[in-house]
């Protein structure tokens, strides 16, 4: 494993603790350890509920963990250590989340305002230049007057990530971030992502497109525990841990004789078009 100096995102040993509607306390990431070196594009893999948006939201400093650590480029994220305004605007400027539902990020009058937030926020410079590039590479321009309410799925996807990207951060927890997007836009921020230094842990439920985004697998099974962190074409291929992680299914065929079983996985043919 990388050595701690080398890792922007080091977690060990995280355990998070929720109560159910019922009041029984159940436990997500029992003991999860792993690291994300600079530069390195993971993908997040799991079936709906094991944990992947709340482990983005613990990593992102938005909800404390019941026990272990999370380090930033060496930085211990706590509730207590984002009081502190030095390292909060540090953190919150490198380290940007993007939701898997855009409204709740989206709270600005118009898309202008809502991409110039963080910029001013932080105090950076040249923040309406900023936006223009942001709107631009998006294809937000025709929409910087309108309020966020009124935009339709796919472009509030865009101005999510407009406000996000804005800030040119150095750590992407992007959650199933082409959901929402056309193809054009999809290939582009594979391609974005691809050409850029900045690290990156993506989750998405679209397995073929996952193959484009990293080259690393974080594999989620019941409970947030971890069952596979390597290669992610290796990940793709076993279809016995896909099949563990909720992410495949067997049918049963007959062909004229006896029933027998198939094990498929949910690979999908890619939704964009890198030449468009």
């Amino acid at each position: 494993m990388p050595e701690r100096s080398a890792a922007v995102l080091e977690v060990r040993n995280l355990h998070y603790l929720w109560k159910t509607p019922e009041g029984a306390t159940r436990t997500l990431f029992d003991g999860l350890s792993f690291q994300l070196p600079p530069g390195e594009k993971a993908v997040l893999l799991g079936a709906n509920g094991c944990g992947k948006s709340t482990l983005l939201k613990l990593l992102n400093g938005l909800l404390p963990a019941s026990q272990g650590s999370i380090r930033w480029r060496t930085e211990a994220i706590t509730p207590e250590a984002l009081q502190t305004r030095e390292l909060a605007r540090r953190f919150r400027r490198d380290c940007v989340l993007l939701f898997q539902h855009p409204e709740a990020m989206l709270f600005n009058p118009s898309v202008s305002d809502e991409i110039a937030y963080g910029p001013r926020l932080l105090g950076l410079d040249k923040v309406p230049a900023r936006v223009a590039r942001w709107a631009a590479a998006l294809g937000l321009e025709a929409l910087l007057t309108l309020p966020p309410f009124q935009l339709s799925g796919g472009e509030k996807q865009k101005v999510a990530l407009a406000s996000l990207l804005v800030l040119e951060p150095g750590l992407l927890l992007l959650d199933e971030p082409t959901a929402s997007l056309d193809p054009r836009t999809s290939g582009w921020l594979v391609d974005t992502l691809l050409d850029s230094p900045q690290t990156a842990l993506i989750t998405t439920h679209n397995l073929s497109l996952a193959a484009e985004l990293g080259s690393r697998a974080l594999v989620l099974g019941e409970g947030g525990r971890l069952l596979f962190d390597g290669p992610l074409p290796q990940a793709l291929a076993d279809l016995e841990l896909l099949e563990r992680a909720g992410l495949a299914h067997r049918h049963r065929h007959r062909h004229g004789g006896p029933a027998h079983c198939h094990l498929h996985s949910h690979l999908h043919g890619h939704d964009w078009d890198p030449a468009a």
